[in-house]
C-alpha cells in the first residue's frame, strides 16, 4: 500500500472542528528543516487534499507545524500577550510506506496527539 499522511484538528475548547487553521510540514534531514508545504483545514477540521501525498511520500522524519495562536485569535477566543500556544510543532517518524494520520486536539491551553488510523 502507497504511504501518505494525514491530519484532524479537532478545538476541544469549542467542541468542534478547528477550521482555518494553517498547517506547515517539514521534512527533517540531520540538523536541517526543509518546508514541504502549507495547507489550512476545512469545515470537518482535515485537509481538503493528504498533506503528504503518496507520490512525494517518503520514510523519514518530519514536523508538522499547527499555528494555533492564529486560529485561536481567529475564533475569539480572548488574546494573551503572548499567547500560551501560539505554533504547535509535532516532530514524529514515518518508518514504514502506509498511511500515517497525526491528529491534534487542541484547546487554548493544552494539546494532544497520537497516531491514528
Amino acid at each position: 500500500m502507497p504511504g501518505y499522511l494525514t491530519t484532524h484538528v479537532l478545538d476541544t475548547a469549542r467542541g468542534c472542528p478547528a477550521q482555518g487553521l494553517r498547517i506547515d510540514l517539514y521534512r527533517i534531514e540531520g540538523d536541517s528543516r526543509h518546508h514541504l508545504r502549507s495547507l489550512t483545514t476545512n469545515n470537518d477540521g482535515r485537509t481538503d487534499e493528504h498533506i503528504l501525498p503518496q507520490a512525494e511520500f517518503q520514510t523519514g522524519v518530519y514536523e508538522l507545524v499547527f499555528h494555533a495562536g492564529a486560529y485561536l485569535d481567529a475564533t475569539g477566543t480572548p488574546p494573551e500577550d503572548p499567547r500560551f500556544l501560539d505554533r504547535v510543532p509535532i516532530r514524529f517518524g514515518m518508518s514504514e510506506t502506509t498511511h500515517y494520520h497525526v491528529p491534534l486536539l487542541l484547546s487554548p491551553f493544552g494539546y494532544s496527539t497520537y497516531r491514528g488510523s
